[in-house]
C-alpha cells in the first residue's frame, strides 16, 4: 500500500519560471501576431498571415507540435541537455518553416514580392533562443567548448543562407540588391570598431599603468574619462567635426590624410575617447589585485621594475583587462553603427538608409550581423578572460 501511495504523495513537479515566461510570450505571439508578412514590394505595410495560411497543414501541425513540446520542456523538465537539445530543434524546425513560406508565398520569378518574417517569428526566435542560453548557463561549459558551439553555430547559419532554402525571404533579397555594398560597409564597421580599440589599448594601458603606479592621478583621470563617457554619442560626433573640420581647412596634409569634420575621422576619435575608460580602470584595477606578495617575492629574486611589471603584474592583471577590453569592442561595435549618421560608414549604412525608406528589411540587413558580431566578440573574449584566469 505504501508503495502504491508514494506517487500520490510525492511533491509535485516544479514549474520552472523562466520556462512559463517564455511560453506565455511565444504563446501569445502565435496567437495574436503574424507569422509572415506577404508585401507586394519592398516598403508597403504587407498582408498578414499565421502559421496556419502561411504553411501547409501537415508543416504547420509538425510546427505548432515542435513548439509545443519545446515548452512543455521549459515548463517541466530541469535537465540542462534536454532543455537545450528541446530549444535547439525548435530553432530548426522555426527556420525551415519561415524558409519554406518564403518559397511557398512568393511567385516564380517575381523578384518585387517580399516575404517577410512577422512578428510571431521574432518572439518566438528571441524564446528559444533565451531557452538555449539558460539551458548553456547551467551546463557552464569550458572556455574552449563556448568557441567551438560559437564556431559550430556560424557555420551552420553560413551553410544555411548558401543552401539556397531562404532566398525567397526578404531579408536575403535585401541582401543580393546589396551584396557588394554589404561587404564593404561590413569590413568598415570591423576596422572602426578594431581600429579605434587598438588606439584606446595603445593609450589606455600605460595610462592605467600609470594611474596605479601613482595613486593621486587616478581620480583626475578616471573622472575625466567619466564625464567623456557620459556625453551622449551623437553629440559627441557633432562636437567633433567643428574641431576636425577647422583642422582639415587649415592643414591640407590632414586632409589628404583622410581627416575631415564627417566621416571616419570624427567616429574613429569619438569611439577611442569612448573606450578609453573601461580600459584605463580595467588596467589599474587588475593591477591593484595582484597580491603584494607575489610582487615583493619577484623583487627579492632581482628582477627589476620593468620584469616585475611585465612578468609578474601584468601576466596576473590579464583576465581584468580583457574584461575591459570586452566590454569595449562590444561598446563600439555598436556605436559605430550611430556613426553613419556622420558618413562614418558600416553597417549603420544600412540601419538610417532602412528607416529613411521605411524598409524594416533593410533595417534588419544591418541590425542583424552587427548583433551577431557583437555576441561573437564577447563570446570569444569572455572565453579568453577565463582560460587566462584559470592558468
Amino acid at each position: 500500500m505504501s508503495a502504491l501511495a508514494a506517487p500520490l504523495t510525492a511533491a509535485p513537479r516544479r514549474i520552472e519560471p523562466l520556462g512559463a515566461l517564455l511560453t506565455l510570450a511565444g504563446a501569445l505571439a502565435l496567437t495574436w501576431l503574424p507569422f509572415v508578412l506577404v508585401k507586394a514590394n519592398r516598403i508597403v505595410p504587407g498582408t498578414p498571415l499565421g502559421v496556419g495560411a502561411a504553411l501547409p497543414p501537415a508543416v504547420a501541425g509538425g510546427l505548432i507540435v515542435l513548439l509545443v513540446g519545446a515548452a512543455a520542456v521549459g515548463l517541466c523538465v530541469g535537465a540542462p541537455r534536454v532543455r537545450l537539445l528541446a530549444a535547439l530543434t525548435a530553432l530548426a524546425g522555426l527556420a525551415l518553416a519561415v524558409g519554406l513560406a518564403g518559397s511557398l508565398l512568393t511567385p516564380g520569378g517575381n523578384r518585387v514580392v517580399r516575404v517577410a518574417p512577422g512578428g510571431a517569428f521574432w518572439v518566438v526566435l528571441v524564446c528559444l533562443g533565451l531557452l538555449a542560453t539558460d539551458a548553456l548557463t547551467r551546463l557552464r561549459p569550458r572556455p574552449l567548448v563556448r568557441v567551438l558551439a560559437l564556431g559550430l553555430l556560424l557555420g551552420i547559419v553560413v551553410a544555411a543562407l548558401a543552401s539556397g532554402w531562404f532566398d525567397h525571404l526578404s531579408i536575403l533579397r535585401e541582401y543580393a540588391v546589396n551584396a557588394a555594398r554589404f561587404a564593404q560597409e561590413l569590413r568598415r564597421h570591423v576596422l572602426l570598431a578594431f581600429g579605434s580599440l587598438l588606439a584606446a589599448a595603445l593609450v589606455g594601458l600605460p595610462l592605467g599603468i600609470l594611474c596605479h603606479r601613482v595613486p593621486r592621478l587616478r581620480p583626475g583621470v578616471l573622472g575625466t574619462l567619466n564625464v567623456i563617457q557620459t556625453i551622449p554619442a551623437i553629440a559627441l560626433f557633432g562636437i567633433l567635426m567643428a574641431p576636425l573640420g577647422a583642422l582639415a581647412g587649415g592643414f591640407p596634409a590632414l586632409q589628404r590624410l583622410g581627416v575631415s569634420g564627417i566621416g571616419a575621422a570624427p567616429a574613429v576619435v569619438a569611439l577611442f575617447l569612448y573606450s578609453l575608460l573601461p580600459i584605463v580602470a580595467n588596467t589599474a584595477s587588475g593591477l591593484a589585485r595582484v597580491s603584494r606578495a607575489a610582487v615583493d617575492a619577484a623583487r627579492g629574486m632581482g628582477m627589476t621594475h620593468w620584469q616585475v611589471l611585465r612578468g609578474i603584474e601584468l601576466r596576473l592583471a590579464l583576465p581584468v583587462i580583457i574584461t575591459g577590453v570586452r566590454v569595449v569592442l562590444v561598446q563600439n561595435i555598436g556605436m559605430v553603427t550611430v556613426a553613419a549618421l556622420i558618413g562614418g560608414g558600416g553597417l549603420g549604412t544600412f540601419v538610417f538608409q532602412g528607416i529613411g525608406q521605411t524598409a524594416i528589411d533593410l533595417v534588419l540587413l544591418g541590425a542583424i550581423p552587427t548583433v551577431a558580431l557583437a555576441f561573437s566578440s564577447a563570446v570569444l573574449l569572455d572565453a579568453l578572460a577565463e582560460t587566462l584566469e584559470r592558468r
